[in-house]
């Protein structure tokens, strides 16, 4: 399989505020906040566009490599859907703006497994020959879709903007991608669902449907031990073990699912909500930072989505 070369994340410059959120639903402060977890964090403001993240995020990529955009085979951008002009390729015109001209650009939709879906696309034998790239893009405007002044849709306040982009090669890279395993629940397909308002989409979820909170921890422990048994490793091996940042609450029931302590993970809670797709490579870049990877460590990726899909990204640290 492939591996990541290198990575980085781009934040928008608009905070979404909790106060601001009590203003347009009449929601609780102390509610939002159960929710949130924080305060305020990043969304995007009028007039920003989450390509031009990805687009930034992208060459800041490449200046630290040093890599040739016309060694780029594929661009991929990966997300809701919504992007930010319908009937139209992200991936193309971020490319193009790279100047990445020999690439072929498409698009993935899985929603917040998108990202690493795409990586798993990419990384599977023969999908990259040595010395080729391909550029992983992770997308999106999810903040754009939350109704604020809907107190039903008070479980998408948490919803913020982030794009990230992700080199990979036909190599091992600096994260080689040693499996990936990935499921999906249709019985949930239509729990959440988009419908035009205003001149934009929104999102509205169905009536209230218990079981969706067991759904998670049954799925990612099944393709947790599904991967271990492929990779002949035990829980113990696992180093690290990232998750979308969605609710608190479920990431520390999920690591005591597993059996995986709180310092084995990475928690953000307190100035980030939940980002998209990029989560999870929020939450490896803040353990690369800190100099919390050694080489050979074990890091599972759990990502989510609604559809609903659950999947894990297993890396190797390779220094």
């Amino acid at each position: 399989m492939g591996g990541i070369v290198d990575f980085d994340v781009c934040f928008p410059s608009a905070r979404a505020d909790i106060r601001a959120m009590h203003t347009a639903s009449g929601v609780a402060l102390a509610e939002l906040a159960s929710i949130t977890h924080c305060e305020s964090f990043p969304v995007l403001a009028d007039g920003e566009q989450a390509w031009e993240l990805a687009l930034t995020a992208a060459r800041t990529v490449l200046h630290r490599t040093g890599i040739d955009p016309s060694r780029i085979a594929q661009v991929v951008c990966a997300g809701s859907g919504e992007w930010d002009r319908p009937f139209w390729s992200p991936a193309a015109k971020v490319a193009h703006a790279l100047g990445a001209d020999h690439a072929h650009s498409f698009e993935v939709t899985n929603f917040c497994n998108g990202g690493m879906t795409a990586i798993r696309l990419l990384s599977t034998a023969g999908a990259l020959r040595e010395g080729e790239y391909a550029l992983v893009l992770v997308s999106d405007r999810l903040s754009r879709m939350v109704d604020y002044s809907d107190p039903d849709s008070k479980a998408l306040f948490n919803f913020g903007d982030a794009a990230a982009a992700v080199l990979l090669e036909g190599g091992a890279g600096r994260f080689r991608v040693l499996h990936s395993a990935m499921r999906t629940d249709g019985s949930w397909a239509d729990y959440y669902a988009g419908e035009p308002a205003d001149n934009r989409v929104v999102i509205r979820r169905a009536a209230h449907r218990k079981g969706l909170a067991d759904a998670y921890v049954r799925q990612f422990t099944a393709l947790v031990d599904e991967t271990l048994d492929v990779l002949d490793r035990s829980r113990d091996d696992i180093a690290h073990f990232l998750i979308n940042h969605g609710d608190r609450d479920m990431h520390l029931r999920l690591l005591d699912a597993i059996g995986v302590p709180g310092d084995r993970s990475v928690f953000l809670y307190d100035r980030l909500a939940h980002m998209g797709g990029a989560d999870t490579l929020i939450a490896l870049g803040a353990l690369d930072a800190a100099g919390r990877l050694r080489p050979g460590e074990l890091i599972m990726l759990a990502t989510s989505a609604m559809g609903f899909s659950w999947g894990i990204t297993t890396l190797e640290y390779q220094g």
